[in-house]
C-alpha cells in the first residue's frame, strides 16, 4: 500500500461519511464490462467540482489490492451487480492526481520526473525482484511485472490534463507530458499490462493536427457522454430527491442550477446543489471553481461574430457551434467556435449534442456571464442594456405602442438583412428585446406548456422579486395581429398554470407584418 501504488480505499470513505452523497458506483459497471478489452482505455472529461476525483478515489478503492473495500460497497449499487465480486480489490492501482504531484514537484519542468520516480520507487518496493535493474520508466517496469507475473494493471490519472491547461504556453512541458503518457499507454505492450486506464479532467485529450495525442482512448465529454452521462454531476432524480430531503423548492433549483443536457439525462453541477443545502442561499456558487479569470479572457477575443453570439446567450437563445476544430488546449484558437467549445468543456455553456448548439445552461452560469462581461465593458452590451431595460420599462408601464416601437428598432439594428423576415429572427429579437430583464426574471423559457397549449416565452420573476414584478406571457404572430395573439393566450388559459410564480401577470401579444415591416404590440394586466 503506498500513496500511488495500490492506495487504500480512505478518499472514498471520505466521500461516503459525507452528509451528502449521491451513489455513483453504476460506473464500475461499465468499466467492468470493458476490463482487458480495447474500450478499457478511458478519458472522461468534465468541468470542475462535477465528482472527477470522487469517481477516481471510487475506483481506486473498487480495484485496488491495497485495501480491503467489501464492507465500503456493501450498501451501494454496484454490490447488486453479478460481476462485483469478481473484481473487488483484485488488481494492482497506480492512481496518481497531477495537480497534487505538480505542487509537491515545485515545478512544472519536474513533475513528469517527480511522477516516474515516486511510482517506480513503490513498484520496486514490491515488484523489485522482477523489475530488470536498467528499466528507467514506469511503462518498462510495469511490462517487466506483467512478463514476470501475468499481473494487470488499473491506471487511474486524475487532473490528468492540468499540464496541459497550466502550461499552455509550455511546449517543452508539454511534449514531456504527451511522451510520457504515450509510453504509458499507447503501442501493444501496454495492452498486455494494463487492464484499465482511466483519465479524467476537464480537456479532452490534446490533439496534434487532428489526432488525438491518444488515439487508442475512447473520449466521453460535455459534447458527447455516451454511457457516462449519468455519472457526470447530480441527474435530476437525484437533485429532486435531496430537495426533497432537505426541503428545497426543487422548481427554483432547476432555475439556478439545471440546463446541462447529457444524452437523456439532465445535468446539475453538483458542487452548486450541495453548496446550496449547507449554505442555504440561491446564488453563484461558480466563481469558487477558479476559471473565472480564463472566461473574461476568452470572450475578450476579437473573433468576429463572438460577442453578438454571447449576448444572444445572454438573453436565452442557443447559437450553432461547430466544435470539431477545437485543438483541446488553451492556446489554439482560430474562430469563435474554438473558443465557444472550451468553454462547453469548462462547463460555462451547455451544448445540445442534436441541434449542435451552445446555450448558457442557467441563472448560475447567467450571472457569472454577466459579471464578465460587465467587467470588460464591451459597448455592445452596454448599448442592448439601455434599449431593452426601456423594453422592459414600457412593458410594465403597459405602454404597447412604445414596446413596438422599441422592438422593431432592436429588430432593424441586431437582424441580418438576410434573416429579417425570417420567424425565428424574430424569436431573437425578442429575447434581446427583454435582456435587460435578466436582473429581475429567469432566462425566458421558450415554448413552456401551459393551460392547454405552449406559450412562445414566459419571464418567470426570480423570487426575491416576485412581489413586484409580475409575469410576462409573450405570444408571437407572423402576418396577424397583436390582438390574435392576446387572444390566443387567453382562449389556451396560459396564465392559469402560472399562479403562485408573481402577485400579476402581463399578457402580452406581438405582431409583425412582413409586408409593412411594422410591429405592432398589445398588453393586457391580469391580477391574481
Amino acid at each position: 500500500m503506498g500513496k500511488f501504488f495500490n492506495p487504500d480505499n480512505s478518499a472514498f470513505q471520505t466521500a461516503i461519511d459525507s452528509q451528502i452523497y449521491i451513489d455513483k458506483t453504476g460506473l464500475i459497471a461499465f468499466t467492468n464490462s470493458v476490463l482487458g478489452t480495447q474500450q478499457a482505455f478511458i478519458c472522461n472529461s468534465r468541468p470542475r467540482r462535477f465528482g472527477k476525483s470522487i469517481t477516481a478515489n471510487m475506483l481506486t478503492a473498487y480495484y485496488s489490492k491495497g485495501c480491503r473495500s467489501d464492507k465500503l460497497f456493501a450498501n451501494l449499487s454496484i454490490a447488486q451487480d453479478d460481476a462485483y465480486p469478481e473484481h473487488l480489490n483484485k488488481y494492482d492501482v497506480i492512481h496518481f492526481d497531477v495537480q497534487w504531484c505538480l505542487m509537491m514537484a515545485g515545478a512544472a519542468e519536474k513533475t513528469v520526473e517527480f511522477i516516474s520516480k515516486n511510482i517506480l520507487k513503490e513498484l520496486r518496493d514490491v515488484y523489485g525482484a522482477v523489475i530488470s535493474a536498467d528499466a528507467q520508466n514506469v511503462a518498462a517496469a510495469l511490462s517487466d511485472i506483467n512478463t514476470a507475473t501475468g499481473n494487470r494493471f488499473v491506471i487511474i490519472i486524475d487532473e490528468w490534463d492540468v499540464l496541459i491547461r497550466d502550461e499552455a504556453a509550455n511546449k517543452i512541458v508539454q511534449e514531456e507530458y504527451i511522451n510520457f503518457l504515450r509510453g504509458l499507454f499507447k503501442g501493444t505492450e501496454p495492452t498486455r499490462y494494463i487492464a484499465l486506464a482511466y483519465l479524467t479532467g476537464i480537456l479532452p485529450i490534446k490533439k496534434y493536427k487532428t489526432q488525438s495525442a491518444l488515439n487508442n482512448f475512447l473520449e466521453y465529454t460535455m459534447l458527447n457522454p455516451g454511457n457516462m452521462a449519468q455519472y457526470i454531476g447530480f441527474t435530476e432524480a437525484e437533485v429532486q430527491d435531496i430537495c426533497a430531503e432537505y426541503q428545497k423548492d426543487f422548481r427554483e433549483v432547476k432555475r439556478w442550477y439545471d440546463g446541462y443536457l447529457l444524452g437523456a439525462y439532465h445535468v446539475y453541477n453538483p458542487c452548486a446543489v450541495v453548496n446550496l443545502i449547507f449554505q442555504g442561499t440561491f446564488q453563484s456558487y461558480w466563481s469558487q471553481t477558479g476559471t473565472y479569470e480564463s472566461i473574461v479572457q476568452l470572450i475578450n477575443m476579437n473573433f468576429d461574430g463572438l460577442k453578438t453570439d454571447v449576448v444572444t446567450m445572454l438573453s436565452g437563445d442557443a447559437v450553432a457551434v461547430r466544435t470539431t476544430t477545437y485543438q483541446n488546449d488553451m492556446v489554439t484558437f482560430k474562430n469563435k467556435h474554438d473558443v465557444m467549445t472550451l468553454l462547453i468543456h469548462l462547463g460555462y455553456l451547455a451544448y445540445d449534442q442534436e441541434e449542435r448548439k451552445a446555450y448558457i445552461p442557467n441563472e448560475e452560469i447567467r450571472s457569472e456571464f454577466l459579471d464578465a462581461i460587465e467587467d470588460t465593458t464591451w459597448n455592445e452590451f452596454v448599448d442592448f442594456q439601455k434599449l431593452s431595460a426601456e423594453v422592459l420599462d414600457a412593458t410594465l408601464a403597459l405602454d404597447a405602442a412604445k414596446v413596438a416601437t422599441l422592438i422593431e428598432k432592436v429588430h432593424m439594428e441586431y437582424a441580418s438583412v438576410i434573416q429579417y423576415n425570417n420567424e425565428n429572427s424574430l424569436s431573437s429579437v425578442l429575447t434581446i428585446a427583454y435582456l435587460g430583464a435578466m436582473q429581475y426574471y429567469f432566462k425566458p423559457v421558450r415554448e413552456m406548456p401551459l393551460g392547454r397549449g405552449f406559450a412562445d416565452f414566459v419571464f418567470i420573476p426570480k423570487q426575491r422579486y416576485a412581489e413586484d414584478y409580475p409575469a410576462l406571457v409573450v405570444e408571437l404572430k407572423w402576418n396577424k395581429s397583436a390582438a390574435t395573439a392576446i387572444k390566443q393566450i387567453r382562449e389556451r388559459r396560459y396564465p392559469v398554470s402560472l399562479q403562485g410564480f408573481a402577485q400579476d401577470i402581463l399578457l402580452v401579444g406581438i405582431n409583425y407584418d412582413k409586408q409593412t415591416k411594422e410591429h405592432t404590440c398589445s398588453i393586457e394586466k391580469l391580477t391574481q
